[in-house]
């Protein structure tokens, strides 16, 4: 009996994507099916970078091919066809596919640092990525990724250049002020600044585009929300009680402007003494997995205090990218993974569910 691609596709929809519940024929990752005799070759299209799931899937996929009839030997190539995300599209920033809000309800719990080196870790995993610092009164950007003192040009189309290190593309308005200087705004001149970081730099095509929230719940997360669609929030927290009250506050603030919250990631949850590899709950033992929990909030990742990340911050040097072999990196990886990872389950949801068509008339004003 010879064998033909709907035998090939039969197949394979019984291979299952563990995190989105369908299958792979059904969810359009099968590419290329390709038949020389005995051997059938299959390209299998992730629909996000570092997807946790990858060695999973392409080890169910051969399994799959090898118990059809004749077939001898098998090719399995794996790739990444990051799709737009399933929201209404706004005319600004058309080229990105998809927008990730990092924030907190309260500064000091490294934001910044989750959001660069998630940044760094999607680049170093194949992703066209970049990074907007909208924390615009705090603008920290610039030295950890290593341009501090760095001006943007401006190309043919008066658009402003987006600086890139590490693979990422980036803009921040500590680019554009000196660094000692101080912005002091009022809300209206923060939702234009924010506006133009959106529509005057070239970012070109992107897979994600991070954005650095500012801490709290003020005038540049109103402007993001209402001018383009936010794929989805990662909230920063450490592990204290009291900073998880501030998340909730977070978390209410992305559903009142209906902003799929991804999930939390817990920085600073402990440390491991390189003296005796002794654990310390520097802030007390962490509830924040039970709090999760309750809160039905997914915990995407748990960061310790690493000692190298302050100094190799300071000379421009994210942790994944000056140390990327290191345990401390391989989390950051992990992290960026299952992020990513929850926006495309996310975004089947979306594709499943009722019509999102009143997000942007329904965003508050940020005026």
């Amino acid at each position: 009996m010879s064998l033909n691609k709907t035998d090939v596709l039969s197949a394979l929809s019984r291979v299952i994507d563990p995190d989105i519940g369908a299958d792979i024929v059904t969810l359009n990752l099968v590419q290329d099916v390709t038949i020389d005799g005995s051997n059938v070759g299959v390209t299998i299209a992730l629909r996000s970078f570092a997807d946790p799931a990858e060695e999973t899937l392409a080890s169910a996929v051969k399994e799959a091919l090898r118990a059809l009839p004749g077939v001898t030997g098998s090719d399995v190539r794996m790739t990444v066809a990051v799709p737009q995300a399933q929201l209404p599209r706004a005319e600004r920033m058309p080229t990105v596919r998809h927008i990730i809000g990092v924030g907190a309800g309260k500064g000091g719990v490294g934001k910044s640092t989750v959001a660069v080196n998630l940044a760094v870790a999607l680049a170093r995993a194949g992703a066209r990525v970049g990074l907007l610092d909208a924390d615009i009164y705090g603008p920290s950007v610039p030295i950890m990724m290593g341009l501090s003192g760095s001006r943007p040009r401006v190309n043919a189309e008066n658009k402003i250049i987006p600086l890139v290190n590490h693979g990422v593309r980036f803009m921040s308005m500590g680019l554009l002020v000196k660094p000692d200087e101080a912005v002091v705004w009022r809300g209206p001149m923060i939702g234009r600044a924010v506006t133009q970081f959106i529509d005057d730099v070239a970012w070109g095509e992107l897979d994600y585009l991070i954005v650095d929230l500012p801490p709290g719940t003020g005038d540049v997360v109103l402007t993001l929300s209402q001018t383009i669609p936010l794929s989805g929030a990662v909230v920063v927290s450490t592990p204290q009680d009291v900073a998880f009250a501030d998340v909730q506050r977070a978390i209410r603030m992305f559903r009142m402007l209906k902003v799929d919250v991804v999930g939390l990631v817990e920085n600073m949850a402990f440390f491991v003494c390189p003296d005796n590899d002794k654990t310390y709950w520097i802030f007390g033992q962490s509830r924040t997995a039970e709090q999760c929990a309750e809160h039905e909030l997914d915990l995407l990742g748990t960061l310790p205090i690493e000692m190298a990340i302050s100094p190799n911050a300071d000379k421009g040097l994210p942790i994944v990218a000056a140390e990327p072999e290191s345990a401390h990196a391989a989390l950051y990886t992990k992290l960026a993974g299952r992020t990513v990872k929850a926006l495309a389950v996310l975004d089947h949801a979306r594709s499943q569910g009722p019509d999102h068509s009143d997000f942007f008339a329904s965003a508050p004003s940020a005026t």
